[in-house]
């Protein structure tokens, strides 16, 4: 009897001991050279265990069943300590409705493509960082998401570099992919996605900074195609370099009770724009422009005209920073849109320098100008909370609702990346500190 068969046998009838942690078996499966599968050893009994039902390693030296959790999809441990050392192995073995886990720990040179339609992608315990030292998934990205529903969790993706400039940490060609908990630190992109019409990117409590300062394609730090939907709550993003803190062309666009604050040495070009229009809801967040950037204005709506039937712009209980002396907080390009877009601006906080003119018709209240100065709560060292004294504390008046969506504000951002839930019936101020 070959002696995989033989030990899978022995686990599954109810394990054995082994003495010392060198005794792992060898491996009866390869790809790529390195060892399949997810037998693991207990950490307390030294015991060699397996739950759930096998799965059959394809591609392998040699067809092997290992064990996964049931029911519904298996669970795939990757670490150098696993029988699945690395993440190239994971992507060879993982089949819809799987679940990868990832150790902590320094991933090099572990560019994928996940094809799978279902999966959920999950580093455990302290972050794991996947740093590219020079390797791409065709030419691309870090990790190619070729189209699927797929969850990636608690990750950080370090170093993107390709031929063309345009190296995301994740690139998204389809599907649906939720990011949550990660980090996008010197790539230069830190998320891309394709121009599916049909796909959703939904990011979550994430971190996106450190934009490299080469020559080149601009470094956006989140960049949205002609998508469907593009969702970004509890995020920080900051230290932009000539490229965008977020640019999203999507249908719509949601970006709630984030940090969009680029930092004094940051040199970020628009912190968020919108070129194509689309429905964009902007509430609750904290937008900061540094006096370095290489572009006057906050936040741009149709610089490049609508690409969408429907487009119109929800600016609500955001605090807007703006340190460039000769800056605007908001640019509509209203002569390259559609006669009738509308802009509602409501109960927004104005910090530093320049004008706030919607610059289109809508709704236009409670928007409120405040000077600069040490009183303010700081943030992260960034003065934009009002004090409990303002005269400004508890003035705002109920935004109401656009297109059946509440404008007030249900949570704020917390540091270093989340949010945290408002007290129901607190009266409101102006911006997006409560």
């Amino acid at each position: 009897m070959r002696y995989g068969y033989w030990l899978l046998g022995a686990l599954m009838l109810g394990g054995f001991a082994v003495a010392a942690t060198g005794d792992l078996p060898s491996a009866v499966g390869e790809v790529d050279g390195g060892v399949v599968g997810a037998i693991r050893r207990n950490p307390r009994s030294q015991r060699l265990e397996a739950v759930g039902e096998a799965f059959e390693v394809r591609g392998a030296s040699a067809a092997t069943k290992f064990p996964a959790p049931v029911p519904g999809g298996r669970t795939i441990v990757v670490g150098p300590s696993e029988r699945v050392r690395s993440i190239k192995q994971a992507a060879v073995v993982a089949r819809d409705g799987d679940t990868v886990e990832i150790q902590s720990g320094d991933y090099r040179r572990q560019a994928v493509v996940w094809t799978q339609a279902h999966l959920t992608i999950r580093g455990k315990g302290t972050r794991p960082v996947l740093i590219a030292d020079g390797d791409h998934a065709e030419g691309k990205a870090l990790w190619v998401v070729r189209n699927g529903s797929i969850l990636i969790e608690n990750l950080e993706f370090r170093g993107a570099r390709v031929p063309d400039g345009n190296g995301a940490g994740i690139r998204v060609e389809k599907g649906h992919l939720k990011v949550v908990r990660c980090a996008f630190f010197d790539n230069e992109m830190g998320i891309l996605t394709g121009n599916q019409a049909d796909t959703v990117l939904e990011v979550e409590d994430s971190e996106f900074g450190e934009a490299p300062k080469h020559a080149g394609s601009l470094h956006h730090l989140l960049y949205a195609g002609q998508i469907a939907r593009l969702r970004v709550t509890g995020s920080r993003l900051q230290q932009g370099f000539l490229g965008h803190l977020i640019k999203s062309r999507a249908r719509e666009s949601d970006i709630s009770y984030n940090l969009l604050v680029d930092g004094a040495d940051g040199r970020a070009s628009y912190e968020l724009e919108f070129p194509n229009g689309g429905v964009a809801w902007v509430i609750g967040n904290i937008i900061g422009q540094s006096a370095r950037s290489d572009n006057r204005d906050l936040l741009s709506y149709g610089a490049e005209g609508a690409h969408w039937p429907d487009n119109a712009l929800y600016l609500a209980h955001n605090t807007l920073v703006n340190d460039n002396i000769d800056g605007n907080f908001l640019h509509v390009w209203g002569e390259r849109l559609p006669a009738g877009v509308e802009v509602w601006a409501i109960n927004n906080l104005l910090l530093g320098h320049g004008g706030f003119a919607p610059q289109a018709p809508g709704r236009h209240d409670g928007n409120q100008f405040a000077e600069r100065a040490t009183r303010f709560i700081d943030v992260d060292g960034l003065p934009v909370g009002l004090p409990s004294n303002s005269p400004l504390r508890g003035t705002a008046k109920a935004p109401g609702f656009a297109r059946g969506r509440n404008l007030a504000p249900g949570a704020e951002f917390r540091l270093p990346a989340g949010t945290r839930p408002l007290p129901a019936g607190k009266p409101l101020s102006p911006g997006a500190l409560q």
